[in-house]
């Protein structure tokens, strides 16, 4: 039970919270609203027809009103109903489809519009981008019920950085804190995988964080970084005098980790025959010597080592070594996070480079235009955490208004134009035929477009009604 004395799903049969966890749900969250920024990264669940609008639930809704939660594995805390101005008493009807879908039907005063195309129907997909002129843009994507954790984590408030730097509120978000956690506790060492940009080191830190050892500093360094020749020195250290009379004693980075977490980031950028050279020191006695030294120390250390390059880049008996491995998702998978990140960063922005900040910012919320959180939420990242963080710079950099704009500069660097040009090619002739032959979503995808949307623009360019696609 709650504390407030109401049934949890903590307390259903095991069989039962099982099957609440494997089900799947169309989740709508908030990804931008002009008059309620806090409410980012809340999600409302869309399991009947149901109504977003303004204010709490009326007679003749004509669906059931939507409620947004502050939503984490095992807790959804229900939020006041909309208070929007811009918005109308019922905006939006919504209704799941049998096909794997939710059509969305604009009915109040504040147009909709997906992809850049004003819409008053949409039979809207998985990760589609709902934006409500100068209102709210939405974000519609289809998510696993959140899971009860097993490791017990320090509490934060919600769309806050947690205590070890990470954001995020996905359920993807909350099962790398996990997995974190579980890792942090185990006797191993830990591999991370995961791509580049992903937050690999945020991770390395969370997990030293987490630990026994986090009374001492962890030890950080990149593989790649290491001189070519000195990668013993740097790893084992040397003797006084050793190679040259008047060389210094040094540690290596393995003495200096004695104690407490070594972060070995790139490890898969070692040569086989180095990576070798860490056998001895990944077993449980620490086993190392000393460039020039002919006895054997002991650092009672634990390496925590990442990679973006596949397991086999690793020697495998080095990766056997790693009992404990963790993978960092991209922010693909996690894209409901985006608009939480750009918040953070903005603040990040606004403390770091308040000269050139500081101008969009009003009672501690960021002006930013529903364009650009529509253009990131779409993008296609190839460096995750690092390359949200270039794009939003750029946009403040280049902003010359006042508010953070979908500049030239940042549309330029963006992933998200509509590759036409596959069915422009072909031709008319070309687009009537995929549609004489399939949906509209099925259509768009033989011709090589990116979305359904894609393809309703050269449908208008070529006169071609919307209701020539095969149902």
């Amino acid at each position: 039970m709650s504390e407030t004395g109401t049934l949890t799903e903590h307390d259903l049969p095991w069989d039962q919270q099982r099957r609440l966890h494997e089900r799947i749900d169309w989740h709508l969250f908030i990804a931008w609203s002009i008059d309620e920024p806090e409410r980012i990264g809340q999600s409302a669940v869309i399991t009947e027809p149901s109504v977003l609008g303004r204010g709490g639930a009326q007679a003749d809704d004509g669906g059931r009103r939507l409620v947004f939660h502050a939503r984490r594995p095992g807790d959804a805390r229900p939020s006041p109903p909309l208070s929007a101005a811009r918005l109308s008493r019922v905006q939006l009807m919504l209704r799941r489809t049998r096909d794997e879908t939710v059509e969305i039907t604009s009915v109040g005063r504040c147009p909709m519009s997906v992809a850049g195309e004003e819409v008053e129907r949409i039979e809207a997909e998985d990760g589609d981008v709902i934006v409500l002129r100068n209102a709210l843009v939405l974000l519609l994507a289809r998510r696993r019920a959140n899971e009860p954790l097993r490791a017990k984590l320090p509490a934060f408030p919600f769309g806050a950085a947690d205590p070890f730097g990470i954001v995020g509120e996905s359920l993807a978000a909350w099962e790398l804190r996990n997995a974190l956690a579980i890792a942090a506790h185990s006797p191993h060492h830990v591999l991370i995988r995961g791509p580049s940009g992903a937050g690999k080191e945020l991770a390395a830190r969370a997990i030293h964080g987490l630990s026994s050892r986090a009374n001492k500093p962890i030890v950080a360094r990149s593989a790649a970084t290491f001189p070519a020749g000195l990668v013993d020195a740097e790893l084992f250290g040397n003797a006084k005098n050793y190679p040259h009379a008047g060389s210094p004693e040094r540690p290596g980075l393995i003495g200096e980790a004695d104690g407490t977490t070594l972060f070995l980031d790139e490890i898969g950028e070692l040569p086989e025959d180095l990576q070798a050279r860490l056998l001895r020191v990944l077993d449980r006695a620490g086993e190392y010597q000393r460039l020039g030294e002919s006895r054997v120390r002991h650092s009672d250390l634990r390496v925590v080592a990442a990679t973006n390059r596949p397991l086999d880049s690793l020697k495998h008996d080095v990766l056997a070594r790693f009992g404990a491995r963790v993978e960092i998702p991209p922010l693909g998978e996690r894209r409901e996070d985006v608009p939480i990140l750009v918040r953070s960063l903005l603040a990040r922005f606004e403390r770091d480079a308040p000269e050139v900040a500081s101008r969009f910012f009003k009672d501690g919320h960021a002006a930013l235009d529903p364009r650009l959180m529509e253009a990131l939420l779409r993008h296609e990242y190839t460096h995750h955490l690092r390359e949200l963080e270039r794009l939003l710079w750029l946009a403040v950099s280049t902003s010359r208004e006042d508010f953070i704009a979908l500049t030239p500069e940042v549309t330029a660097e963006l992933r998200v134009v509509e590759k036409d040009a596959p069915a422009a090619e072909q031709g008319e002739a070309a687009i009537r035929a995929a549609l004489a032959a399939h949906g509209v979503s099925e259509a768009a995808r033989k011709l090589g477009l990116p979305s359904r949307y894609a393809l309703y623009r050269l449908m208008k360019k070529y006169g071609i009604e919307r209701d020539e696609g095969k149902a």
